[in-house]
């Protein structure tokens, strides 16, 4: 159990180093990295819209943090909230056309930053092996 778990530690230790790193840039005094993250996540989803509690599942915010965050996005003018035609109960999300602008625009430099934190500290093919490791964890815990 002690390599599972040191190996964990070692695993989130390198992601909050890389990411303090990168969210200290400049495109992130504009956005915070969570903002950021809400607004990629709603890029990438099936027809670039989703539910609340969906989107919730891929992110580290608590549902009534995330609600916060999709009303300042919302007065930001980067997302709209839409009856979903499915449960009138429920509001689709999805990414303004400034909202899709402001996440290429930060997110062409994210890939950058991590790049030029991460890019040479592995070889092509143990980021490949890194890749499968964690897809991997992600299978199983899912």
């Amino acid at each position: 159990m002690k390599v599972t778990i040191d190996a964990w530690e070692s695993l989130f230790r390198a992601q909050v180093a890389v990411m303090r790193k990168v969210s200290a840039k400049p495109e992130f005094h504009k956005l915070s990295m969570r903002e950021y993250d809400v607004l990629f996540n709603l890029r990438i989803c099936p027809g670039g819209r989703s539910r609340l509690v969906d989107l919730n599942r891929y992110l580290l915010i608590s549902q009534p943090s995330l609600s916060r965050m999709v009303t300042r996005l919302e007065d930001k003018g980067l997302i709209t909230r839409e009856a979903d035609p499915t449960d009138q109960r429920a509001m689709q999300l999805s990414l303004t056309p400034k909202g899709l602008a402001v996440q290429q625009e930060i997110g062409r430099e994210h890939v950058k930053h991590i790049y030029e934190q991460i890019g040479t500290a592995l070889s092509e093919d143990e980021f490949i092996q890194l890749q499968q490791l964690t897809s991997k964890l992600r299978s199983a815990i899912q």
